[in-house]
């Protein structure tokens, strides 16, 4: 049995991870500002007496005695961590900062869930770890963009300085239960739109293309790289590389939910990346990890979710 710290521990992703991590007979402590993350998310957990809450802002110290510390505390939505960009930015530093000085005085592991978005909108495709980005870092996406790629950076030095003991994960669109259906992302937007028949909204003509993980194939990923005894840090993409364009995921939404929504199109957001594939050749050979679920079967399970969400909120 392991002591765990996972912070933003409440959140869409920090959430199936606590349950998973629990369910391997592990203590837990989950901790959360919830700024994005919720309650409802691990309510069902709180009775667990291996199980502990705390409400915290990763951006102030915190100190525990942990054997692992998964770091996913940031808005991850562009509505949100537009919000307040100095707060995001904050986050994601200042929060690795925090997270790491924990790690280095319990010799705990620390993982730093990074981001597809270090990538900014990419000249290379499918996108390789050894690829360093097309960013804007004076843009409305860098508060998360660039802070995500200090992160890395303070990983690696803590790494190679005091030789923390780190991994890095990029992690590439995700889905699944647990999402809120308010955060501004296409996989919930699209699912609430079509299970109200409003119209569908797409940014930009549709041709961009995004590549879809279910959340059960991304905690398995982040649990083999926390675990990963062969000396590899990373980074490492985990994501799903089967790529599809925006307009052909709204349809295929529209088709699962029977609906009636009509698809719109609305101008696209400065600095959307218009491509974004994982190359997952790294995470094959080091975790002998790839997902597993299947498109369709992973988005039926979802639009059960928001079906229920949505009726519980009439």
């Amino acid at each position: 049995m392991k002591r765990i710290l996972i912070t933003g521990g409440a959140g869409f992703i920090g959430s199936h991870l606590s349950e998973r991590l629990l369910n391997e007979g592990n203590e837990v402590i989950c901790l959360d500002n919830f700024f994005t993350g919720s309650k409802d998310n691990i309510r069902h957990l709180i009775s667990n007496n291996r199980f502990e809450l705390v409400r915290h802002d990763i951006t102030k110290e915190y100190y525990a005695e942990v054997d692992q510390i998964y770091n996913l505390a940031c808005p991850a939505s562009p509505p949100h961590y537009q919000y307040n960009a100095i707060k995001t930015i904050k986050t994601s530093v200042l929060g690795a900062i925090n997270t790491l000085g924990l790690a280095k005085r319990c010799k705990a592991t620390i993982l730093q869930a990074s981001t597809s978005e270090v990538y900014g909108d990419p000249m290379v495709h499918p996108q390789k770890e050894d690829y360093w980005g097309n960013v804007n870092p004076i843009g409305i996406r860098s508060c998360y963009d660039e802070g995500k790629r200090c992160a890395e950076t303070l990983m690696m030095d803590y790494h190679r300085q005091n030789k923390v003991d780190v991994r890095i994960i990029r992690i590439f669109n995700t889905y699944g239960p647990n999402m809120d259906a308010n955060d501004g992302r296409v996989v919930s937007n699209f699912i609430v739109q079509a299970l109200q028949n409003h119209d569908i909204t797409i940014y930009g003509d549709g041709t961009q293309t995004r590549s879809f993980c279910y959340v059960d194939d991304l905690v398995d990923g982040m649990i083999k790289m926390m675990n990963n005894k062969e000396g590899f840090i990373g980074p490492v993409n985990l994501g799903n590389p089967s790529e599809r364009t925006i307009l052909n995921f709204a349809e295929l939404i529209i088709k699962l939910t029977n609906s009636n929504s009509k698809i719109i199109h609305k101008p696209l957001p400065k600095d959307d990346p218009t491509k974004r594939k994982p190359d997952i050749s790294l995470a094959k050979e080091k975790l002998n990890w790839e997902p597993k679920v299947d498109i369709e079967e992973g988005l039926l399970k979802t639009i059960k979710y928001f079906e229920k969400k949505i009726g519980e909120n009439k």
